[in-house]
């Protein structure tokens, strides 16, 4: 999913789980580093934005709750566009307009103009790099599938602990308006990244005699569809679908608010900052970790009880956190965030890769991040506006760490409740390399052939006379015996 060759998916080329995967797996890397640091590292610029345009923090949470909202929400669009043109021209197209929102936004008179710039357009950019990326990886990697998504899901980590400070340093260098247009030059990588995702392409089949009728006209017609619905038939889809759209409502509260938290409790601004980067830098860790005990092989069946604990290590960790009340407690919050936010951040797309597979889930995530967009639209923007209600940071940590386990129990339960072991499906088969006449023994079995050797032919049909012979001379017999009785 570029170039020449669309990947459609349905080429049913075995995953190298190496090879060009790994440059996949870098720009995977960068691409979900720019995605889920930027929502954070822009919030170092609210206090900023505040004084600047006159609003309150639900207006300015509102930027972050967008970007991701784009990002989630142009879900089954990416899908489309990535089932009709591929990867590669869908992220170089995506990394222009990342960049082209960041620098439009420096110049911005409003904090509209902001929601404009730096949410719709940024935030589509981000979405149409994103996505694409986290396709490819899916189709490059199979056995080593957790551990890949690990360390591509540590560049959010990553880029937060290099975005979040770098945003200080703007600032204070060049204004919030420089920090923004300089941002946007950053964002340019993307299209590099964009580059990397080269698509598979089957091996060309060598031509035997006999060959010429086999029915490739017919693979040639049957084109994917440029959305799938089908899987929402999928129960476990369904379950997955409705505990993430809980889940988002809470998950990334605390990172939005953790620096202004800081700076209410009196800490100056750089020392608040750290706190992003105390995060990150444990996360940056916790995830190819997690991605590592996910891809055991008594783990790896049951990853999806494995997420629900991350979830409910996450939401009692945002609880516990409501009670910081200095800057000290807001260290030890942020590294067990880190440890948590860094599980969730590993196994959701894994989880969800493993639910429906390699073919639907270019469909699947499309509608996945439709349905979560609501969530995150509704997310940062209503914690804010708790905030500004009852000026204590301890309610916006409490109802996120409540939403968060509420999404654990549902997944959990859910699935312990509903699903069943289905049999390897497959298109897991063909992964693993088994061919198809393995996969399906009830097909027409080959046509046998005459036997040709000289010996054999001969010996079975001097058999096959003697029998015509005997069977002759049986017949015979028993006619000249019944017309002697009748005489």
């Amino acid at each position: 999913m570029g170039g020449v060759a669309l990947d459609d998916g349905s080429t049913g080329v075995k995953a190298p789980d190496g090879g060009w995967g790994w440059a996949v797996l870098f720009g995977c890397f960068i691409i979900t580093g720019f995605s889920y640091a930027f929502p954070k590292a822009v919030s170092v610029f609210f206090k900023e934005l505040i004084r600047e345009f006159d609003v309150g923090y639900s207006d300015t949470a509102w930027i972050s709750s967008i970007l991701l909202a784009m990002l989630y929400g142009t879900g089954p669009l990416c899908s489309i566009l990535v089932n009709r043109f591929g990867c590669r021209p869908v992220m170089l197209v995506g990394g222009l307009f990342a960049s082209l929102g960041m620098v439009l936004a420096s110049f911005a008179t409003s904090i509209i103009h902001i929601y404009l710039c730096t949410g719709v357009i940024t935030g589509l950019g981000l979405a149409l790099n994103f996505q694409p990326s986290l396709i490819m990886l899916n189709r490059y990697f199979s056995e080593k599938r957790p551990l890949a998504n690990g360390l591509a899901a540590a560049g959010s980590p990553v880029a937060l602990c290099c975005l979040s400070p770098l945003g200080q340093v703007l600032q204070y260098e060049y204004g919030w308006r420089g920090g923004f247009l300089i941002l946007g030059g950053m964002l340019l990588n993307c299209c590099a990244c964009g580059a990397l995702m080269r698509p598979l392409v089957p091996p060309k089949k060598s031509e035997t005699p006999g060959t010429e009728n086999t029915p490739d006209d017919g693979n040639k017609k049957a084109k994917p569809k440029l959305l799938d619905f089908s899987v929402f038939r999928d129960p476990g889809f369904i379950i997955y679908t409705v505990a993430a759209s809980i889940m988002v409502l809470g998950l990334f509260v605390p990172p939005v608010f953790v620096v202004s938290y800081a700076k209410e409790l009196g800490n100056e601004d750089t020392k608040s900052a750290l706190l992003l980067t105390i995060l990150g830098f444990v996360d940056m860790f916790a995830r190819p970790a997690c991605g590592i005990i996910a891809g055991l092989q008594w783990v790896r069946p049951r990853c999806v009880y494995l997420f629900s604990f991350a979830l409910i290590f996450n939401g009692t960790t945002d609880l516990v956190g409501s009670l910081s009340k200095d800057y000290t407690s807001l260290v030890v919050f942020c590294i067990f965030f880190g440890i948590s936010y860094g599980m969730v951040g590993a196994l959701q797309f894994e989880v969800l890769m493993a639910v429906v597979g390699t073919e639907k889930f270019s469909s699947a995530i499309g509608l996945v991040l439709l349905l979560e967009a609501i969530a995150v639209l509704v997310g940062p923007p209503s914690a804010g506006r708790l905030l500004d209600s009852t000026k204590k940071y301890m309610f916006v940590f409490l109802l996120a760490g409540i939403e968060v386990v509420v999404s654990a129990l549902v997944l959990a339960i859910c699935n312990l409740l509903f699903i069943k072991k289905k049999p390897e499906a497959p298109e897991t088969a063909i992964e693993n390399g088994e061919t198809v006449e393995a996969m399906n023994p009830s097909s027409t079995p080959p046509r046998q052939e005459p036997l040709k050797a000289n010996g054999n032919s001969e010996k079975l049909k001097d058999s096959g006379d003697l029998r015509a012979e005997n069977v002759t001379e049986d017949s015979t017999e028993a006619e000249t015996f019944l017309n002697d009785k009748d005489d």
